[in-house]
């Protein structure tokens, strides 16, 4: 049975569109983009060598997770979490959600979703996804990057659910608890642009925000000596494509999402100058889109001399300044 009036949408980001569906489902009527937006979900840090990479990496959102936390802070919604160690009480909790209608999300690992072809599946534990209901023993899933629903055999998901390894969803499930009777959207925006733009240009850590736009195009110049062969470099190269457009999805790194946000967000706080930003921030939007085409090509090509990798870093230091400038004016504006 699925859940009555429960209503799939395909969404840009997994976290973001599962939000947002169990937000419209208990009644509220909010969008993907103002979601991201109110919970700071722009981001920016590069990793050059860490214990939990094994090459050098950058990320483009928000730590997984702490968009329904900033959610419930500045939305003063309520969603109420689980976790289990025992596979059996977590799947068996999950059913006795569902026989009380109650749509639950799930963190996965995605490689497990198996109603996704077996080319595009990557071991990644942090995708989410919505449980909608269950028949005839199968689960039914609402993913946002599908277009329609989808039905998943038990033993998948709870692989999904409790896969090892790092960042493990531990059986992670979580549901919208409470709605406020009110929601002051000016003030709610005006804090997640306020933390949004002191993550870009304030926090005190040097790979984070614009110091680690800044770090990896010095650092990407060093990524050779990490490869284990050329074949292994344009590898990583071309993963920068996929981190840009797939995983940092609305495309440019969130970047053009978070334009649609600003748009909504004049129009809901009065602030024309936020529309005029909204602008500006599609066009260093195209900028990263050619940040991304550059890697994939180079990277198919095999191209990696020095002088292909010294453009692709003055390319990310160009992004760089031109984001420093543009959050330094959201900042200004929303004061």
């Amino acid at each position: 049975m699925i859940i009555q009036n429960f209503n799939h949408k395909m969404a840009a980001h997994c976290e973001s569109g599962t939000i947002t569906s169990l937000l419209n489902h208990g009644g509220l009527d909010i969008t993907e983009p103002l979601v991201f937006g109110i919970a700071s979900g722009i981001f920016f840090g590069y990793f050059h060598k860490m214990k939990s990479f094994v090459f050098p990496t950058f990320i483009v959102r928000n730590k997984p997770g702490q968009m329904r936390t900033n959610l419930e802070k500045r939305l003063s919604v309520r969603f109420k979490t689980y976790d289990f160690k025992d596979p059996v009480k977590g799947m068996q909790t999950l059913d006795q959600l569902l026989q009380r209608n109650i749509p639950t999300a799930a963190q996965v690992d995605f490689f497990y979703m198996d109603y996704v072809p077996s080319w595009e599946r990557v071991h990644i534990n942090v995708h989410f996804l919505v449980v909608a209901g269950k028949e005839e023993g199968k689960y039914i899933i609402s993913d946002a990057y599908f277009p329609k629903m989808a039905q998943l055999d038990g033993l998948s998901l709870e692989k999904g659910r409790f896969a090892a390894g790092n960042m493990s969803p531990k059986g992670f499930i979580f549901h919208l608890d409470k709605l406020p009777a009110e929601i002051d959207y000016n003030k709610a925006i005006t804090k997640g642009i306020k933390k949004a733009c002191f993550y870009m240009l304030k926090i005190p850590v040097p790979f984070l925000g614009i110091k680690g736009m800044r770090l990896f195009a010095r650092k990407v110049l060093e990524w050779p000596k990490f490869a284990r062969d050329t074949e292994h470099l344009s590898h990583e190269i071309m993963k920068i494509n996929i981190l840009l457009e797939d995983q940092g999805t609305g495309g440019a790194g969130f970047r053009f999402m978070y334009a649609t946000f600003l748009q909504q967000a004049a129009e809901m706080t009065g602030k024309p100058a936020l529309k005029e930003l909204s602008g500006e921030l599609m066009q260093i939007g195209d900028g990263w889109r050619e940040i991304s085409l550059f890697s994939a090509r180079i990277g198919k090509n095999r191209d990696l001399g020095p002088d292909k990798l010294k453009q692709l870093s003055e390319m990310i230091n160009d992004r760089a300044d031109v984001e420093e400038r543009f959050f330094k004016s959201l900042s200004k504006a929303i004061s």
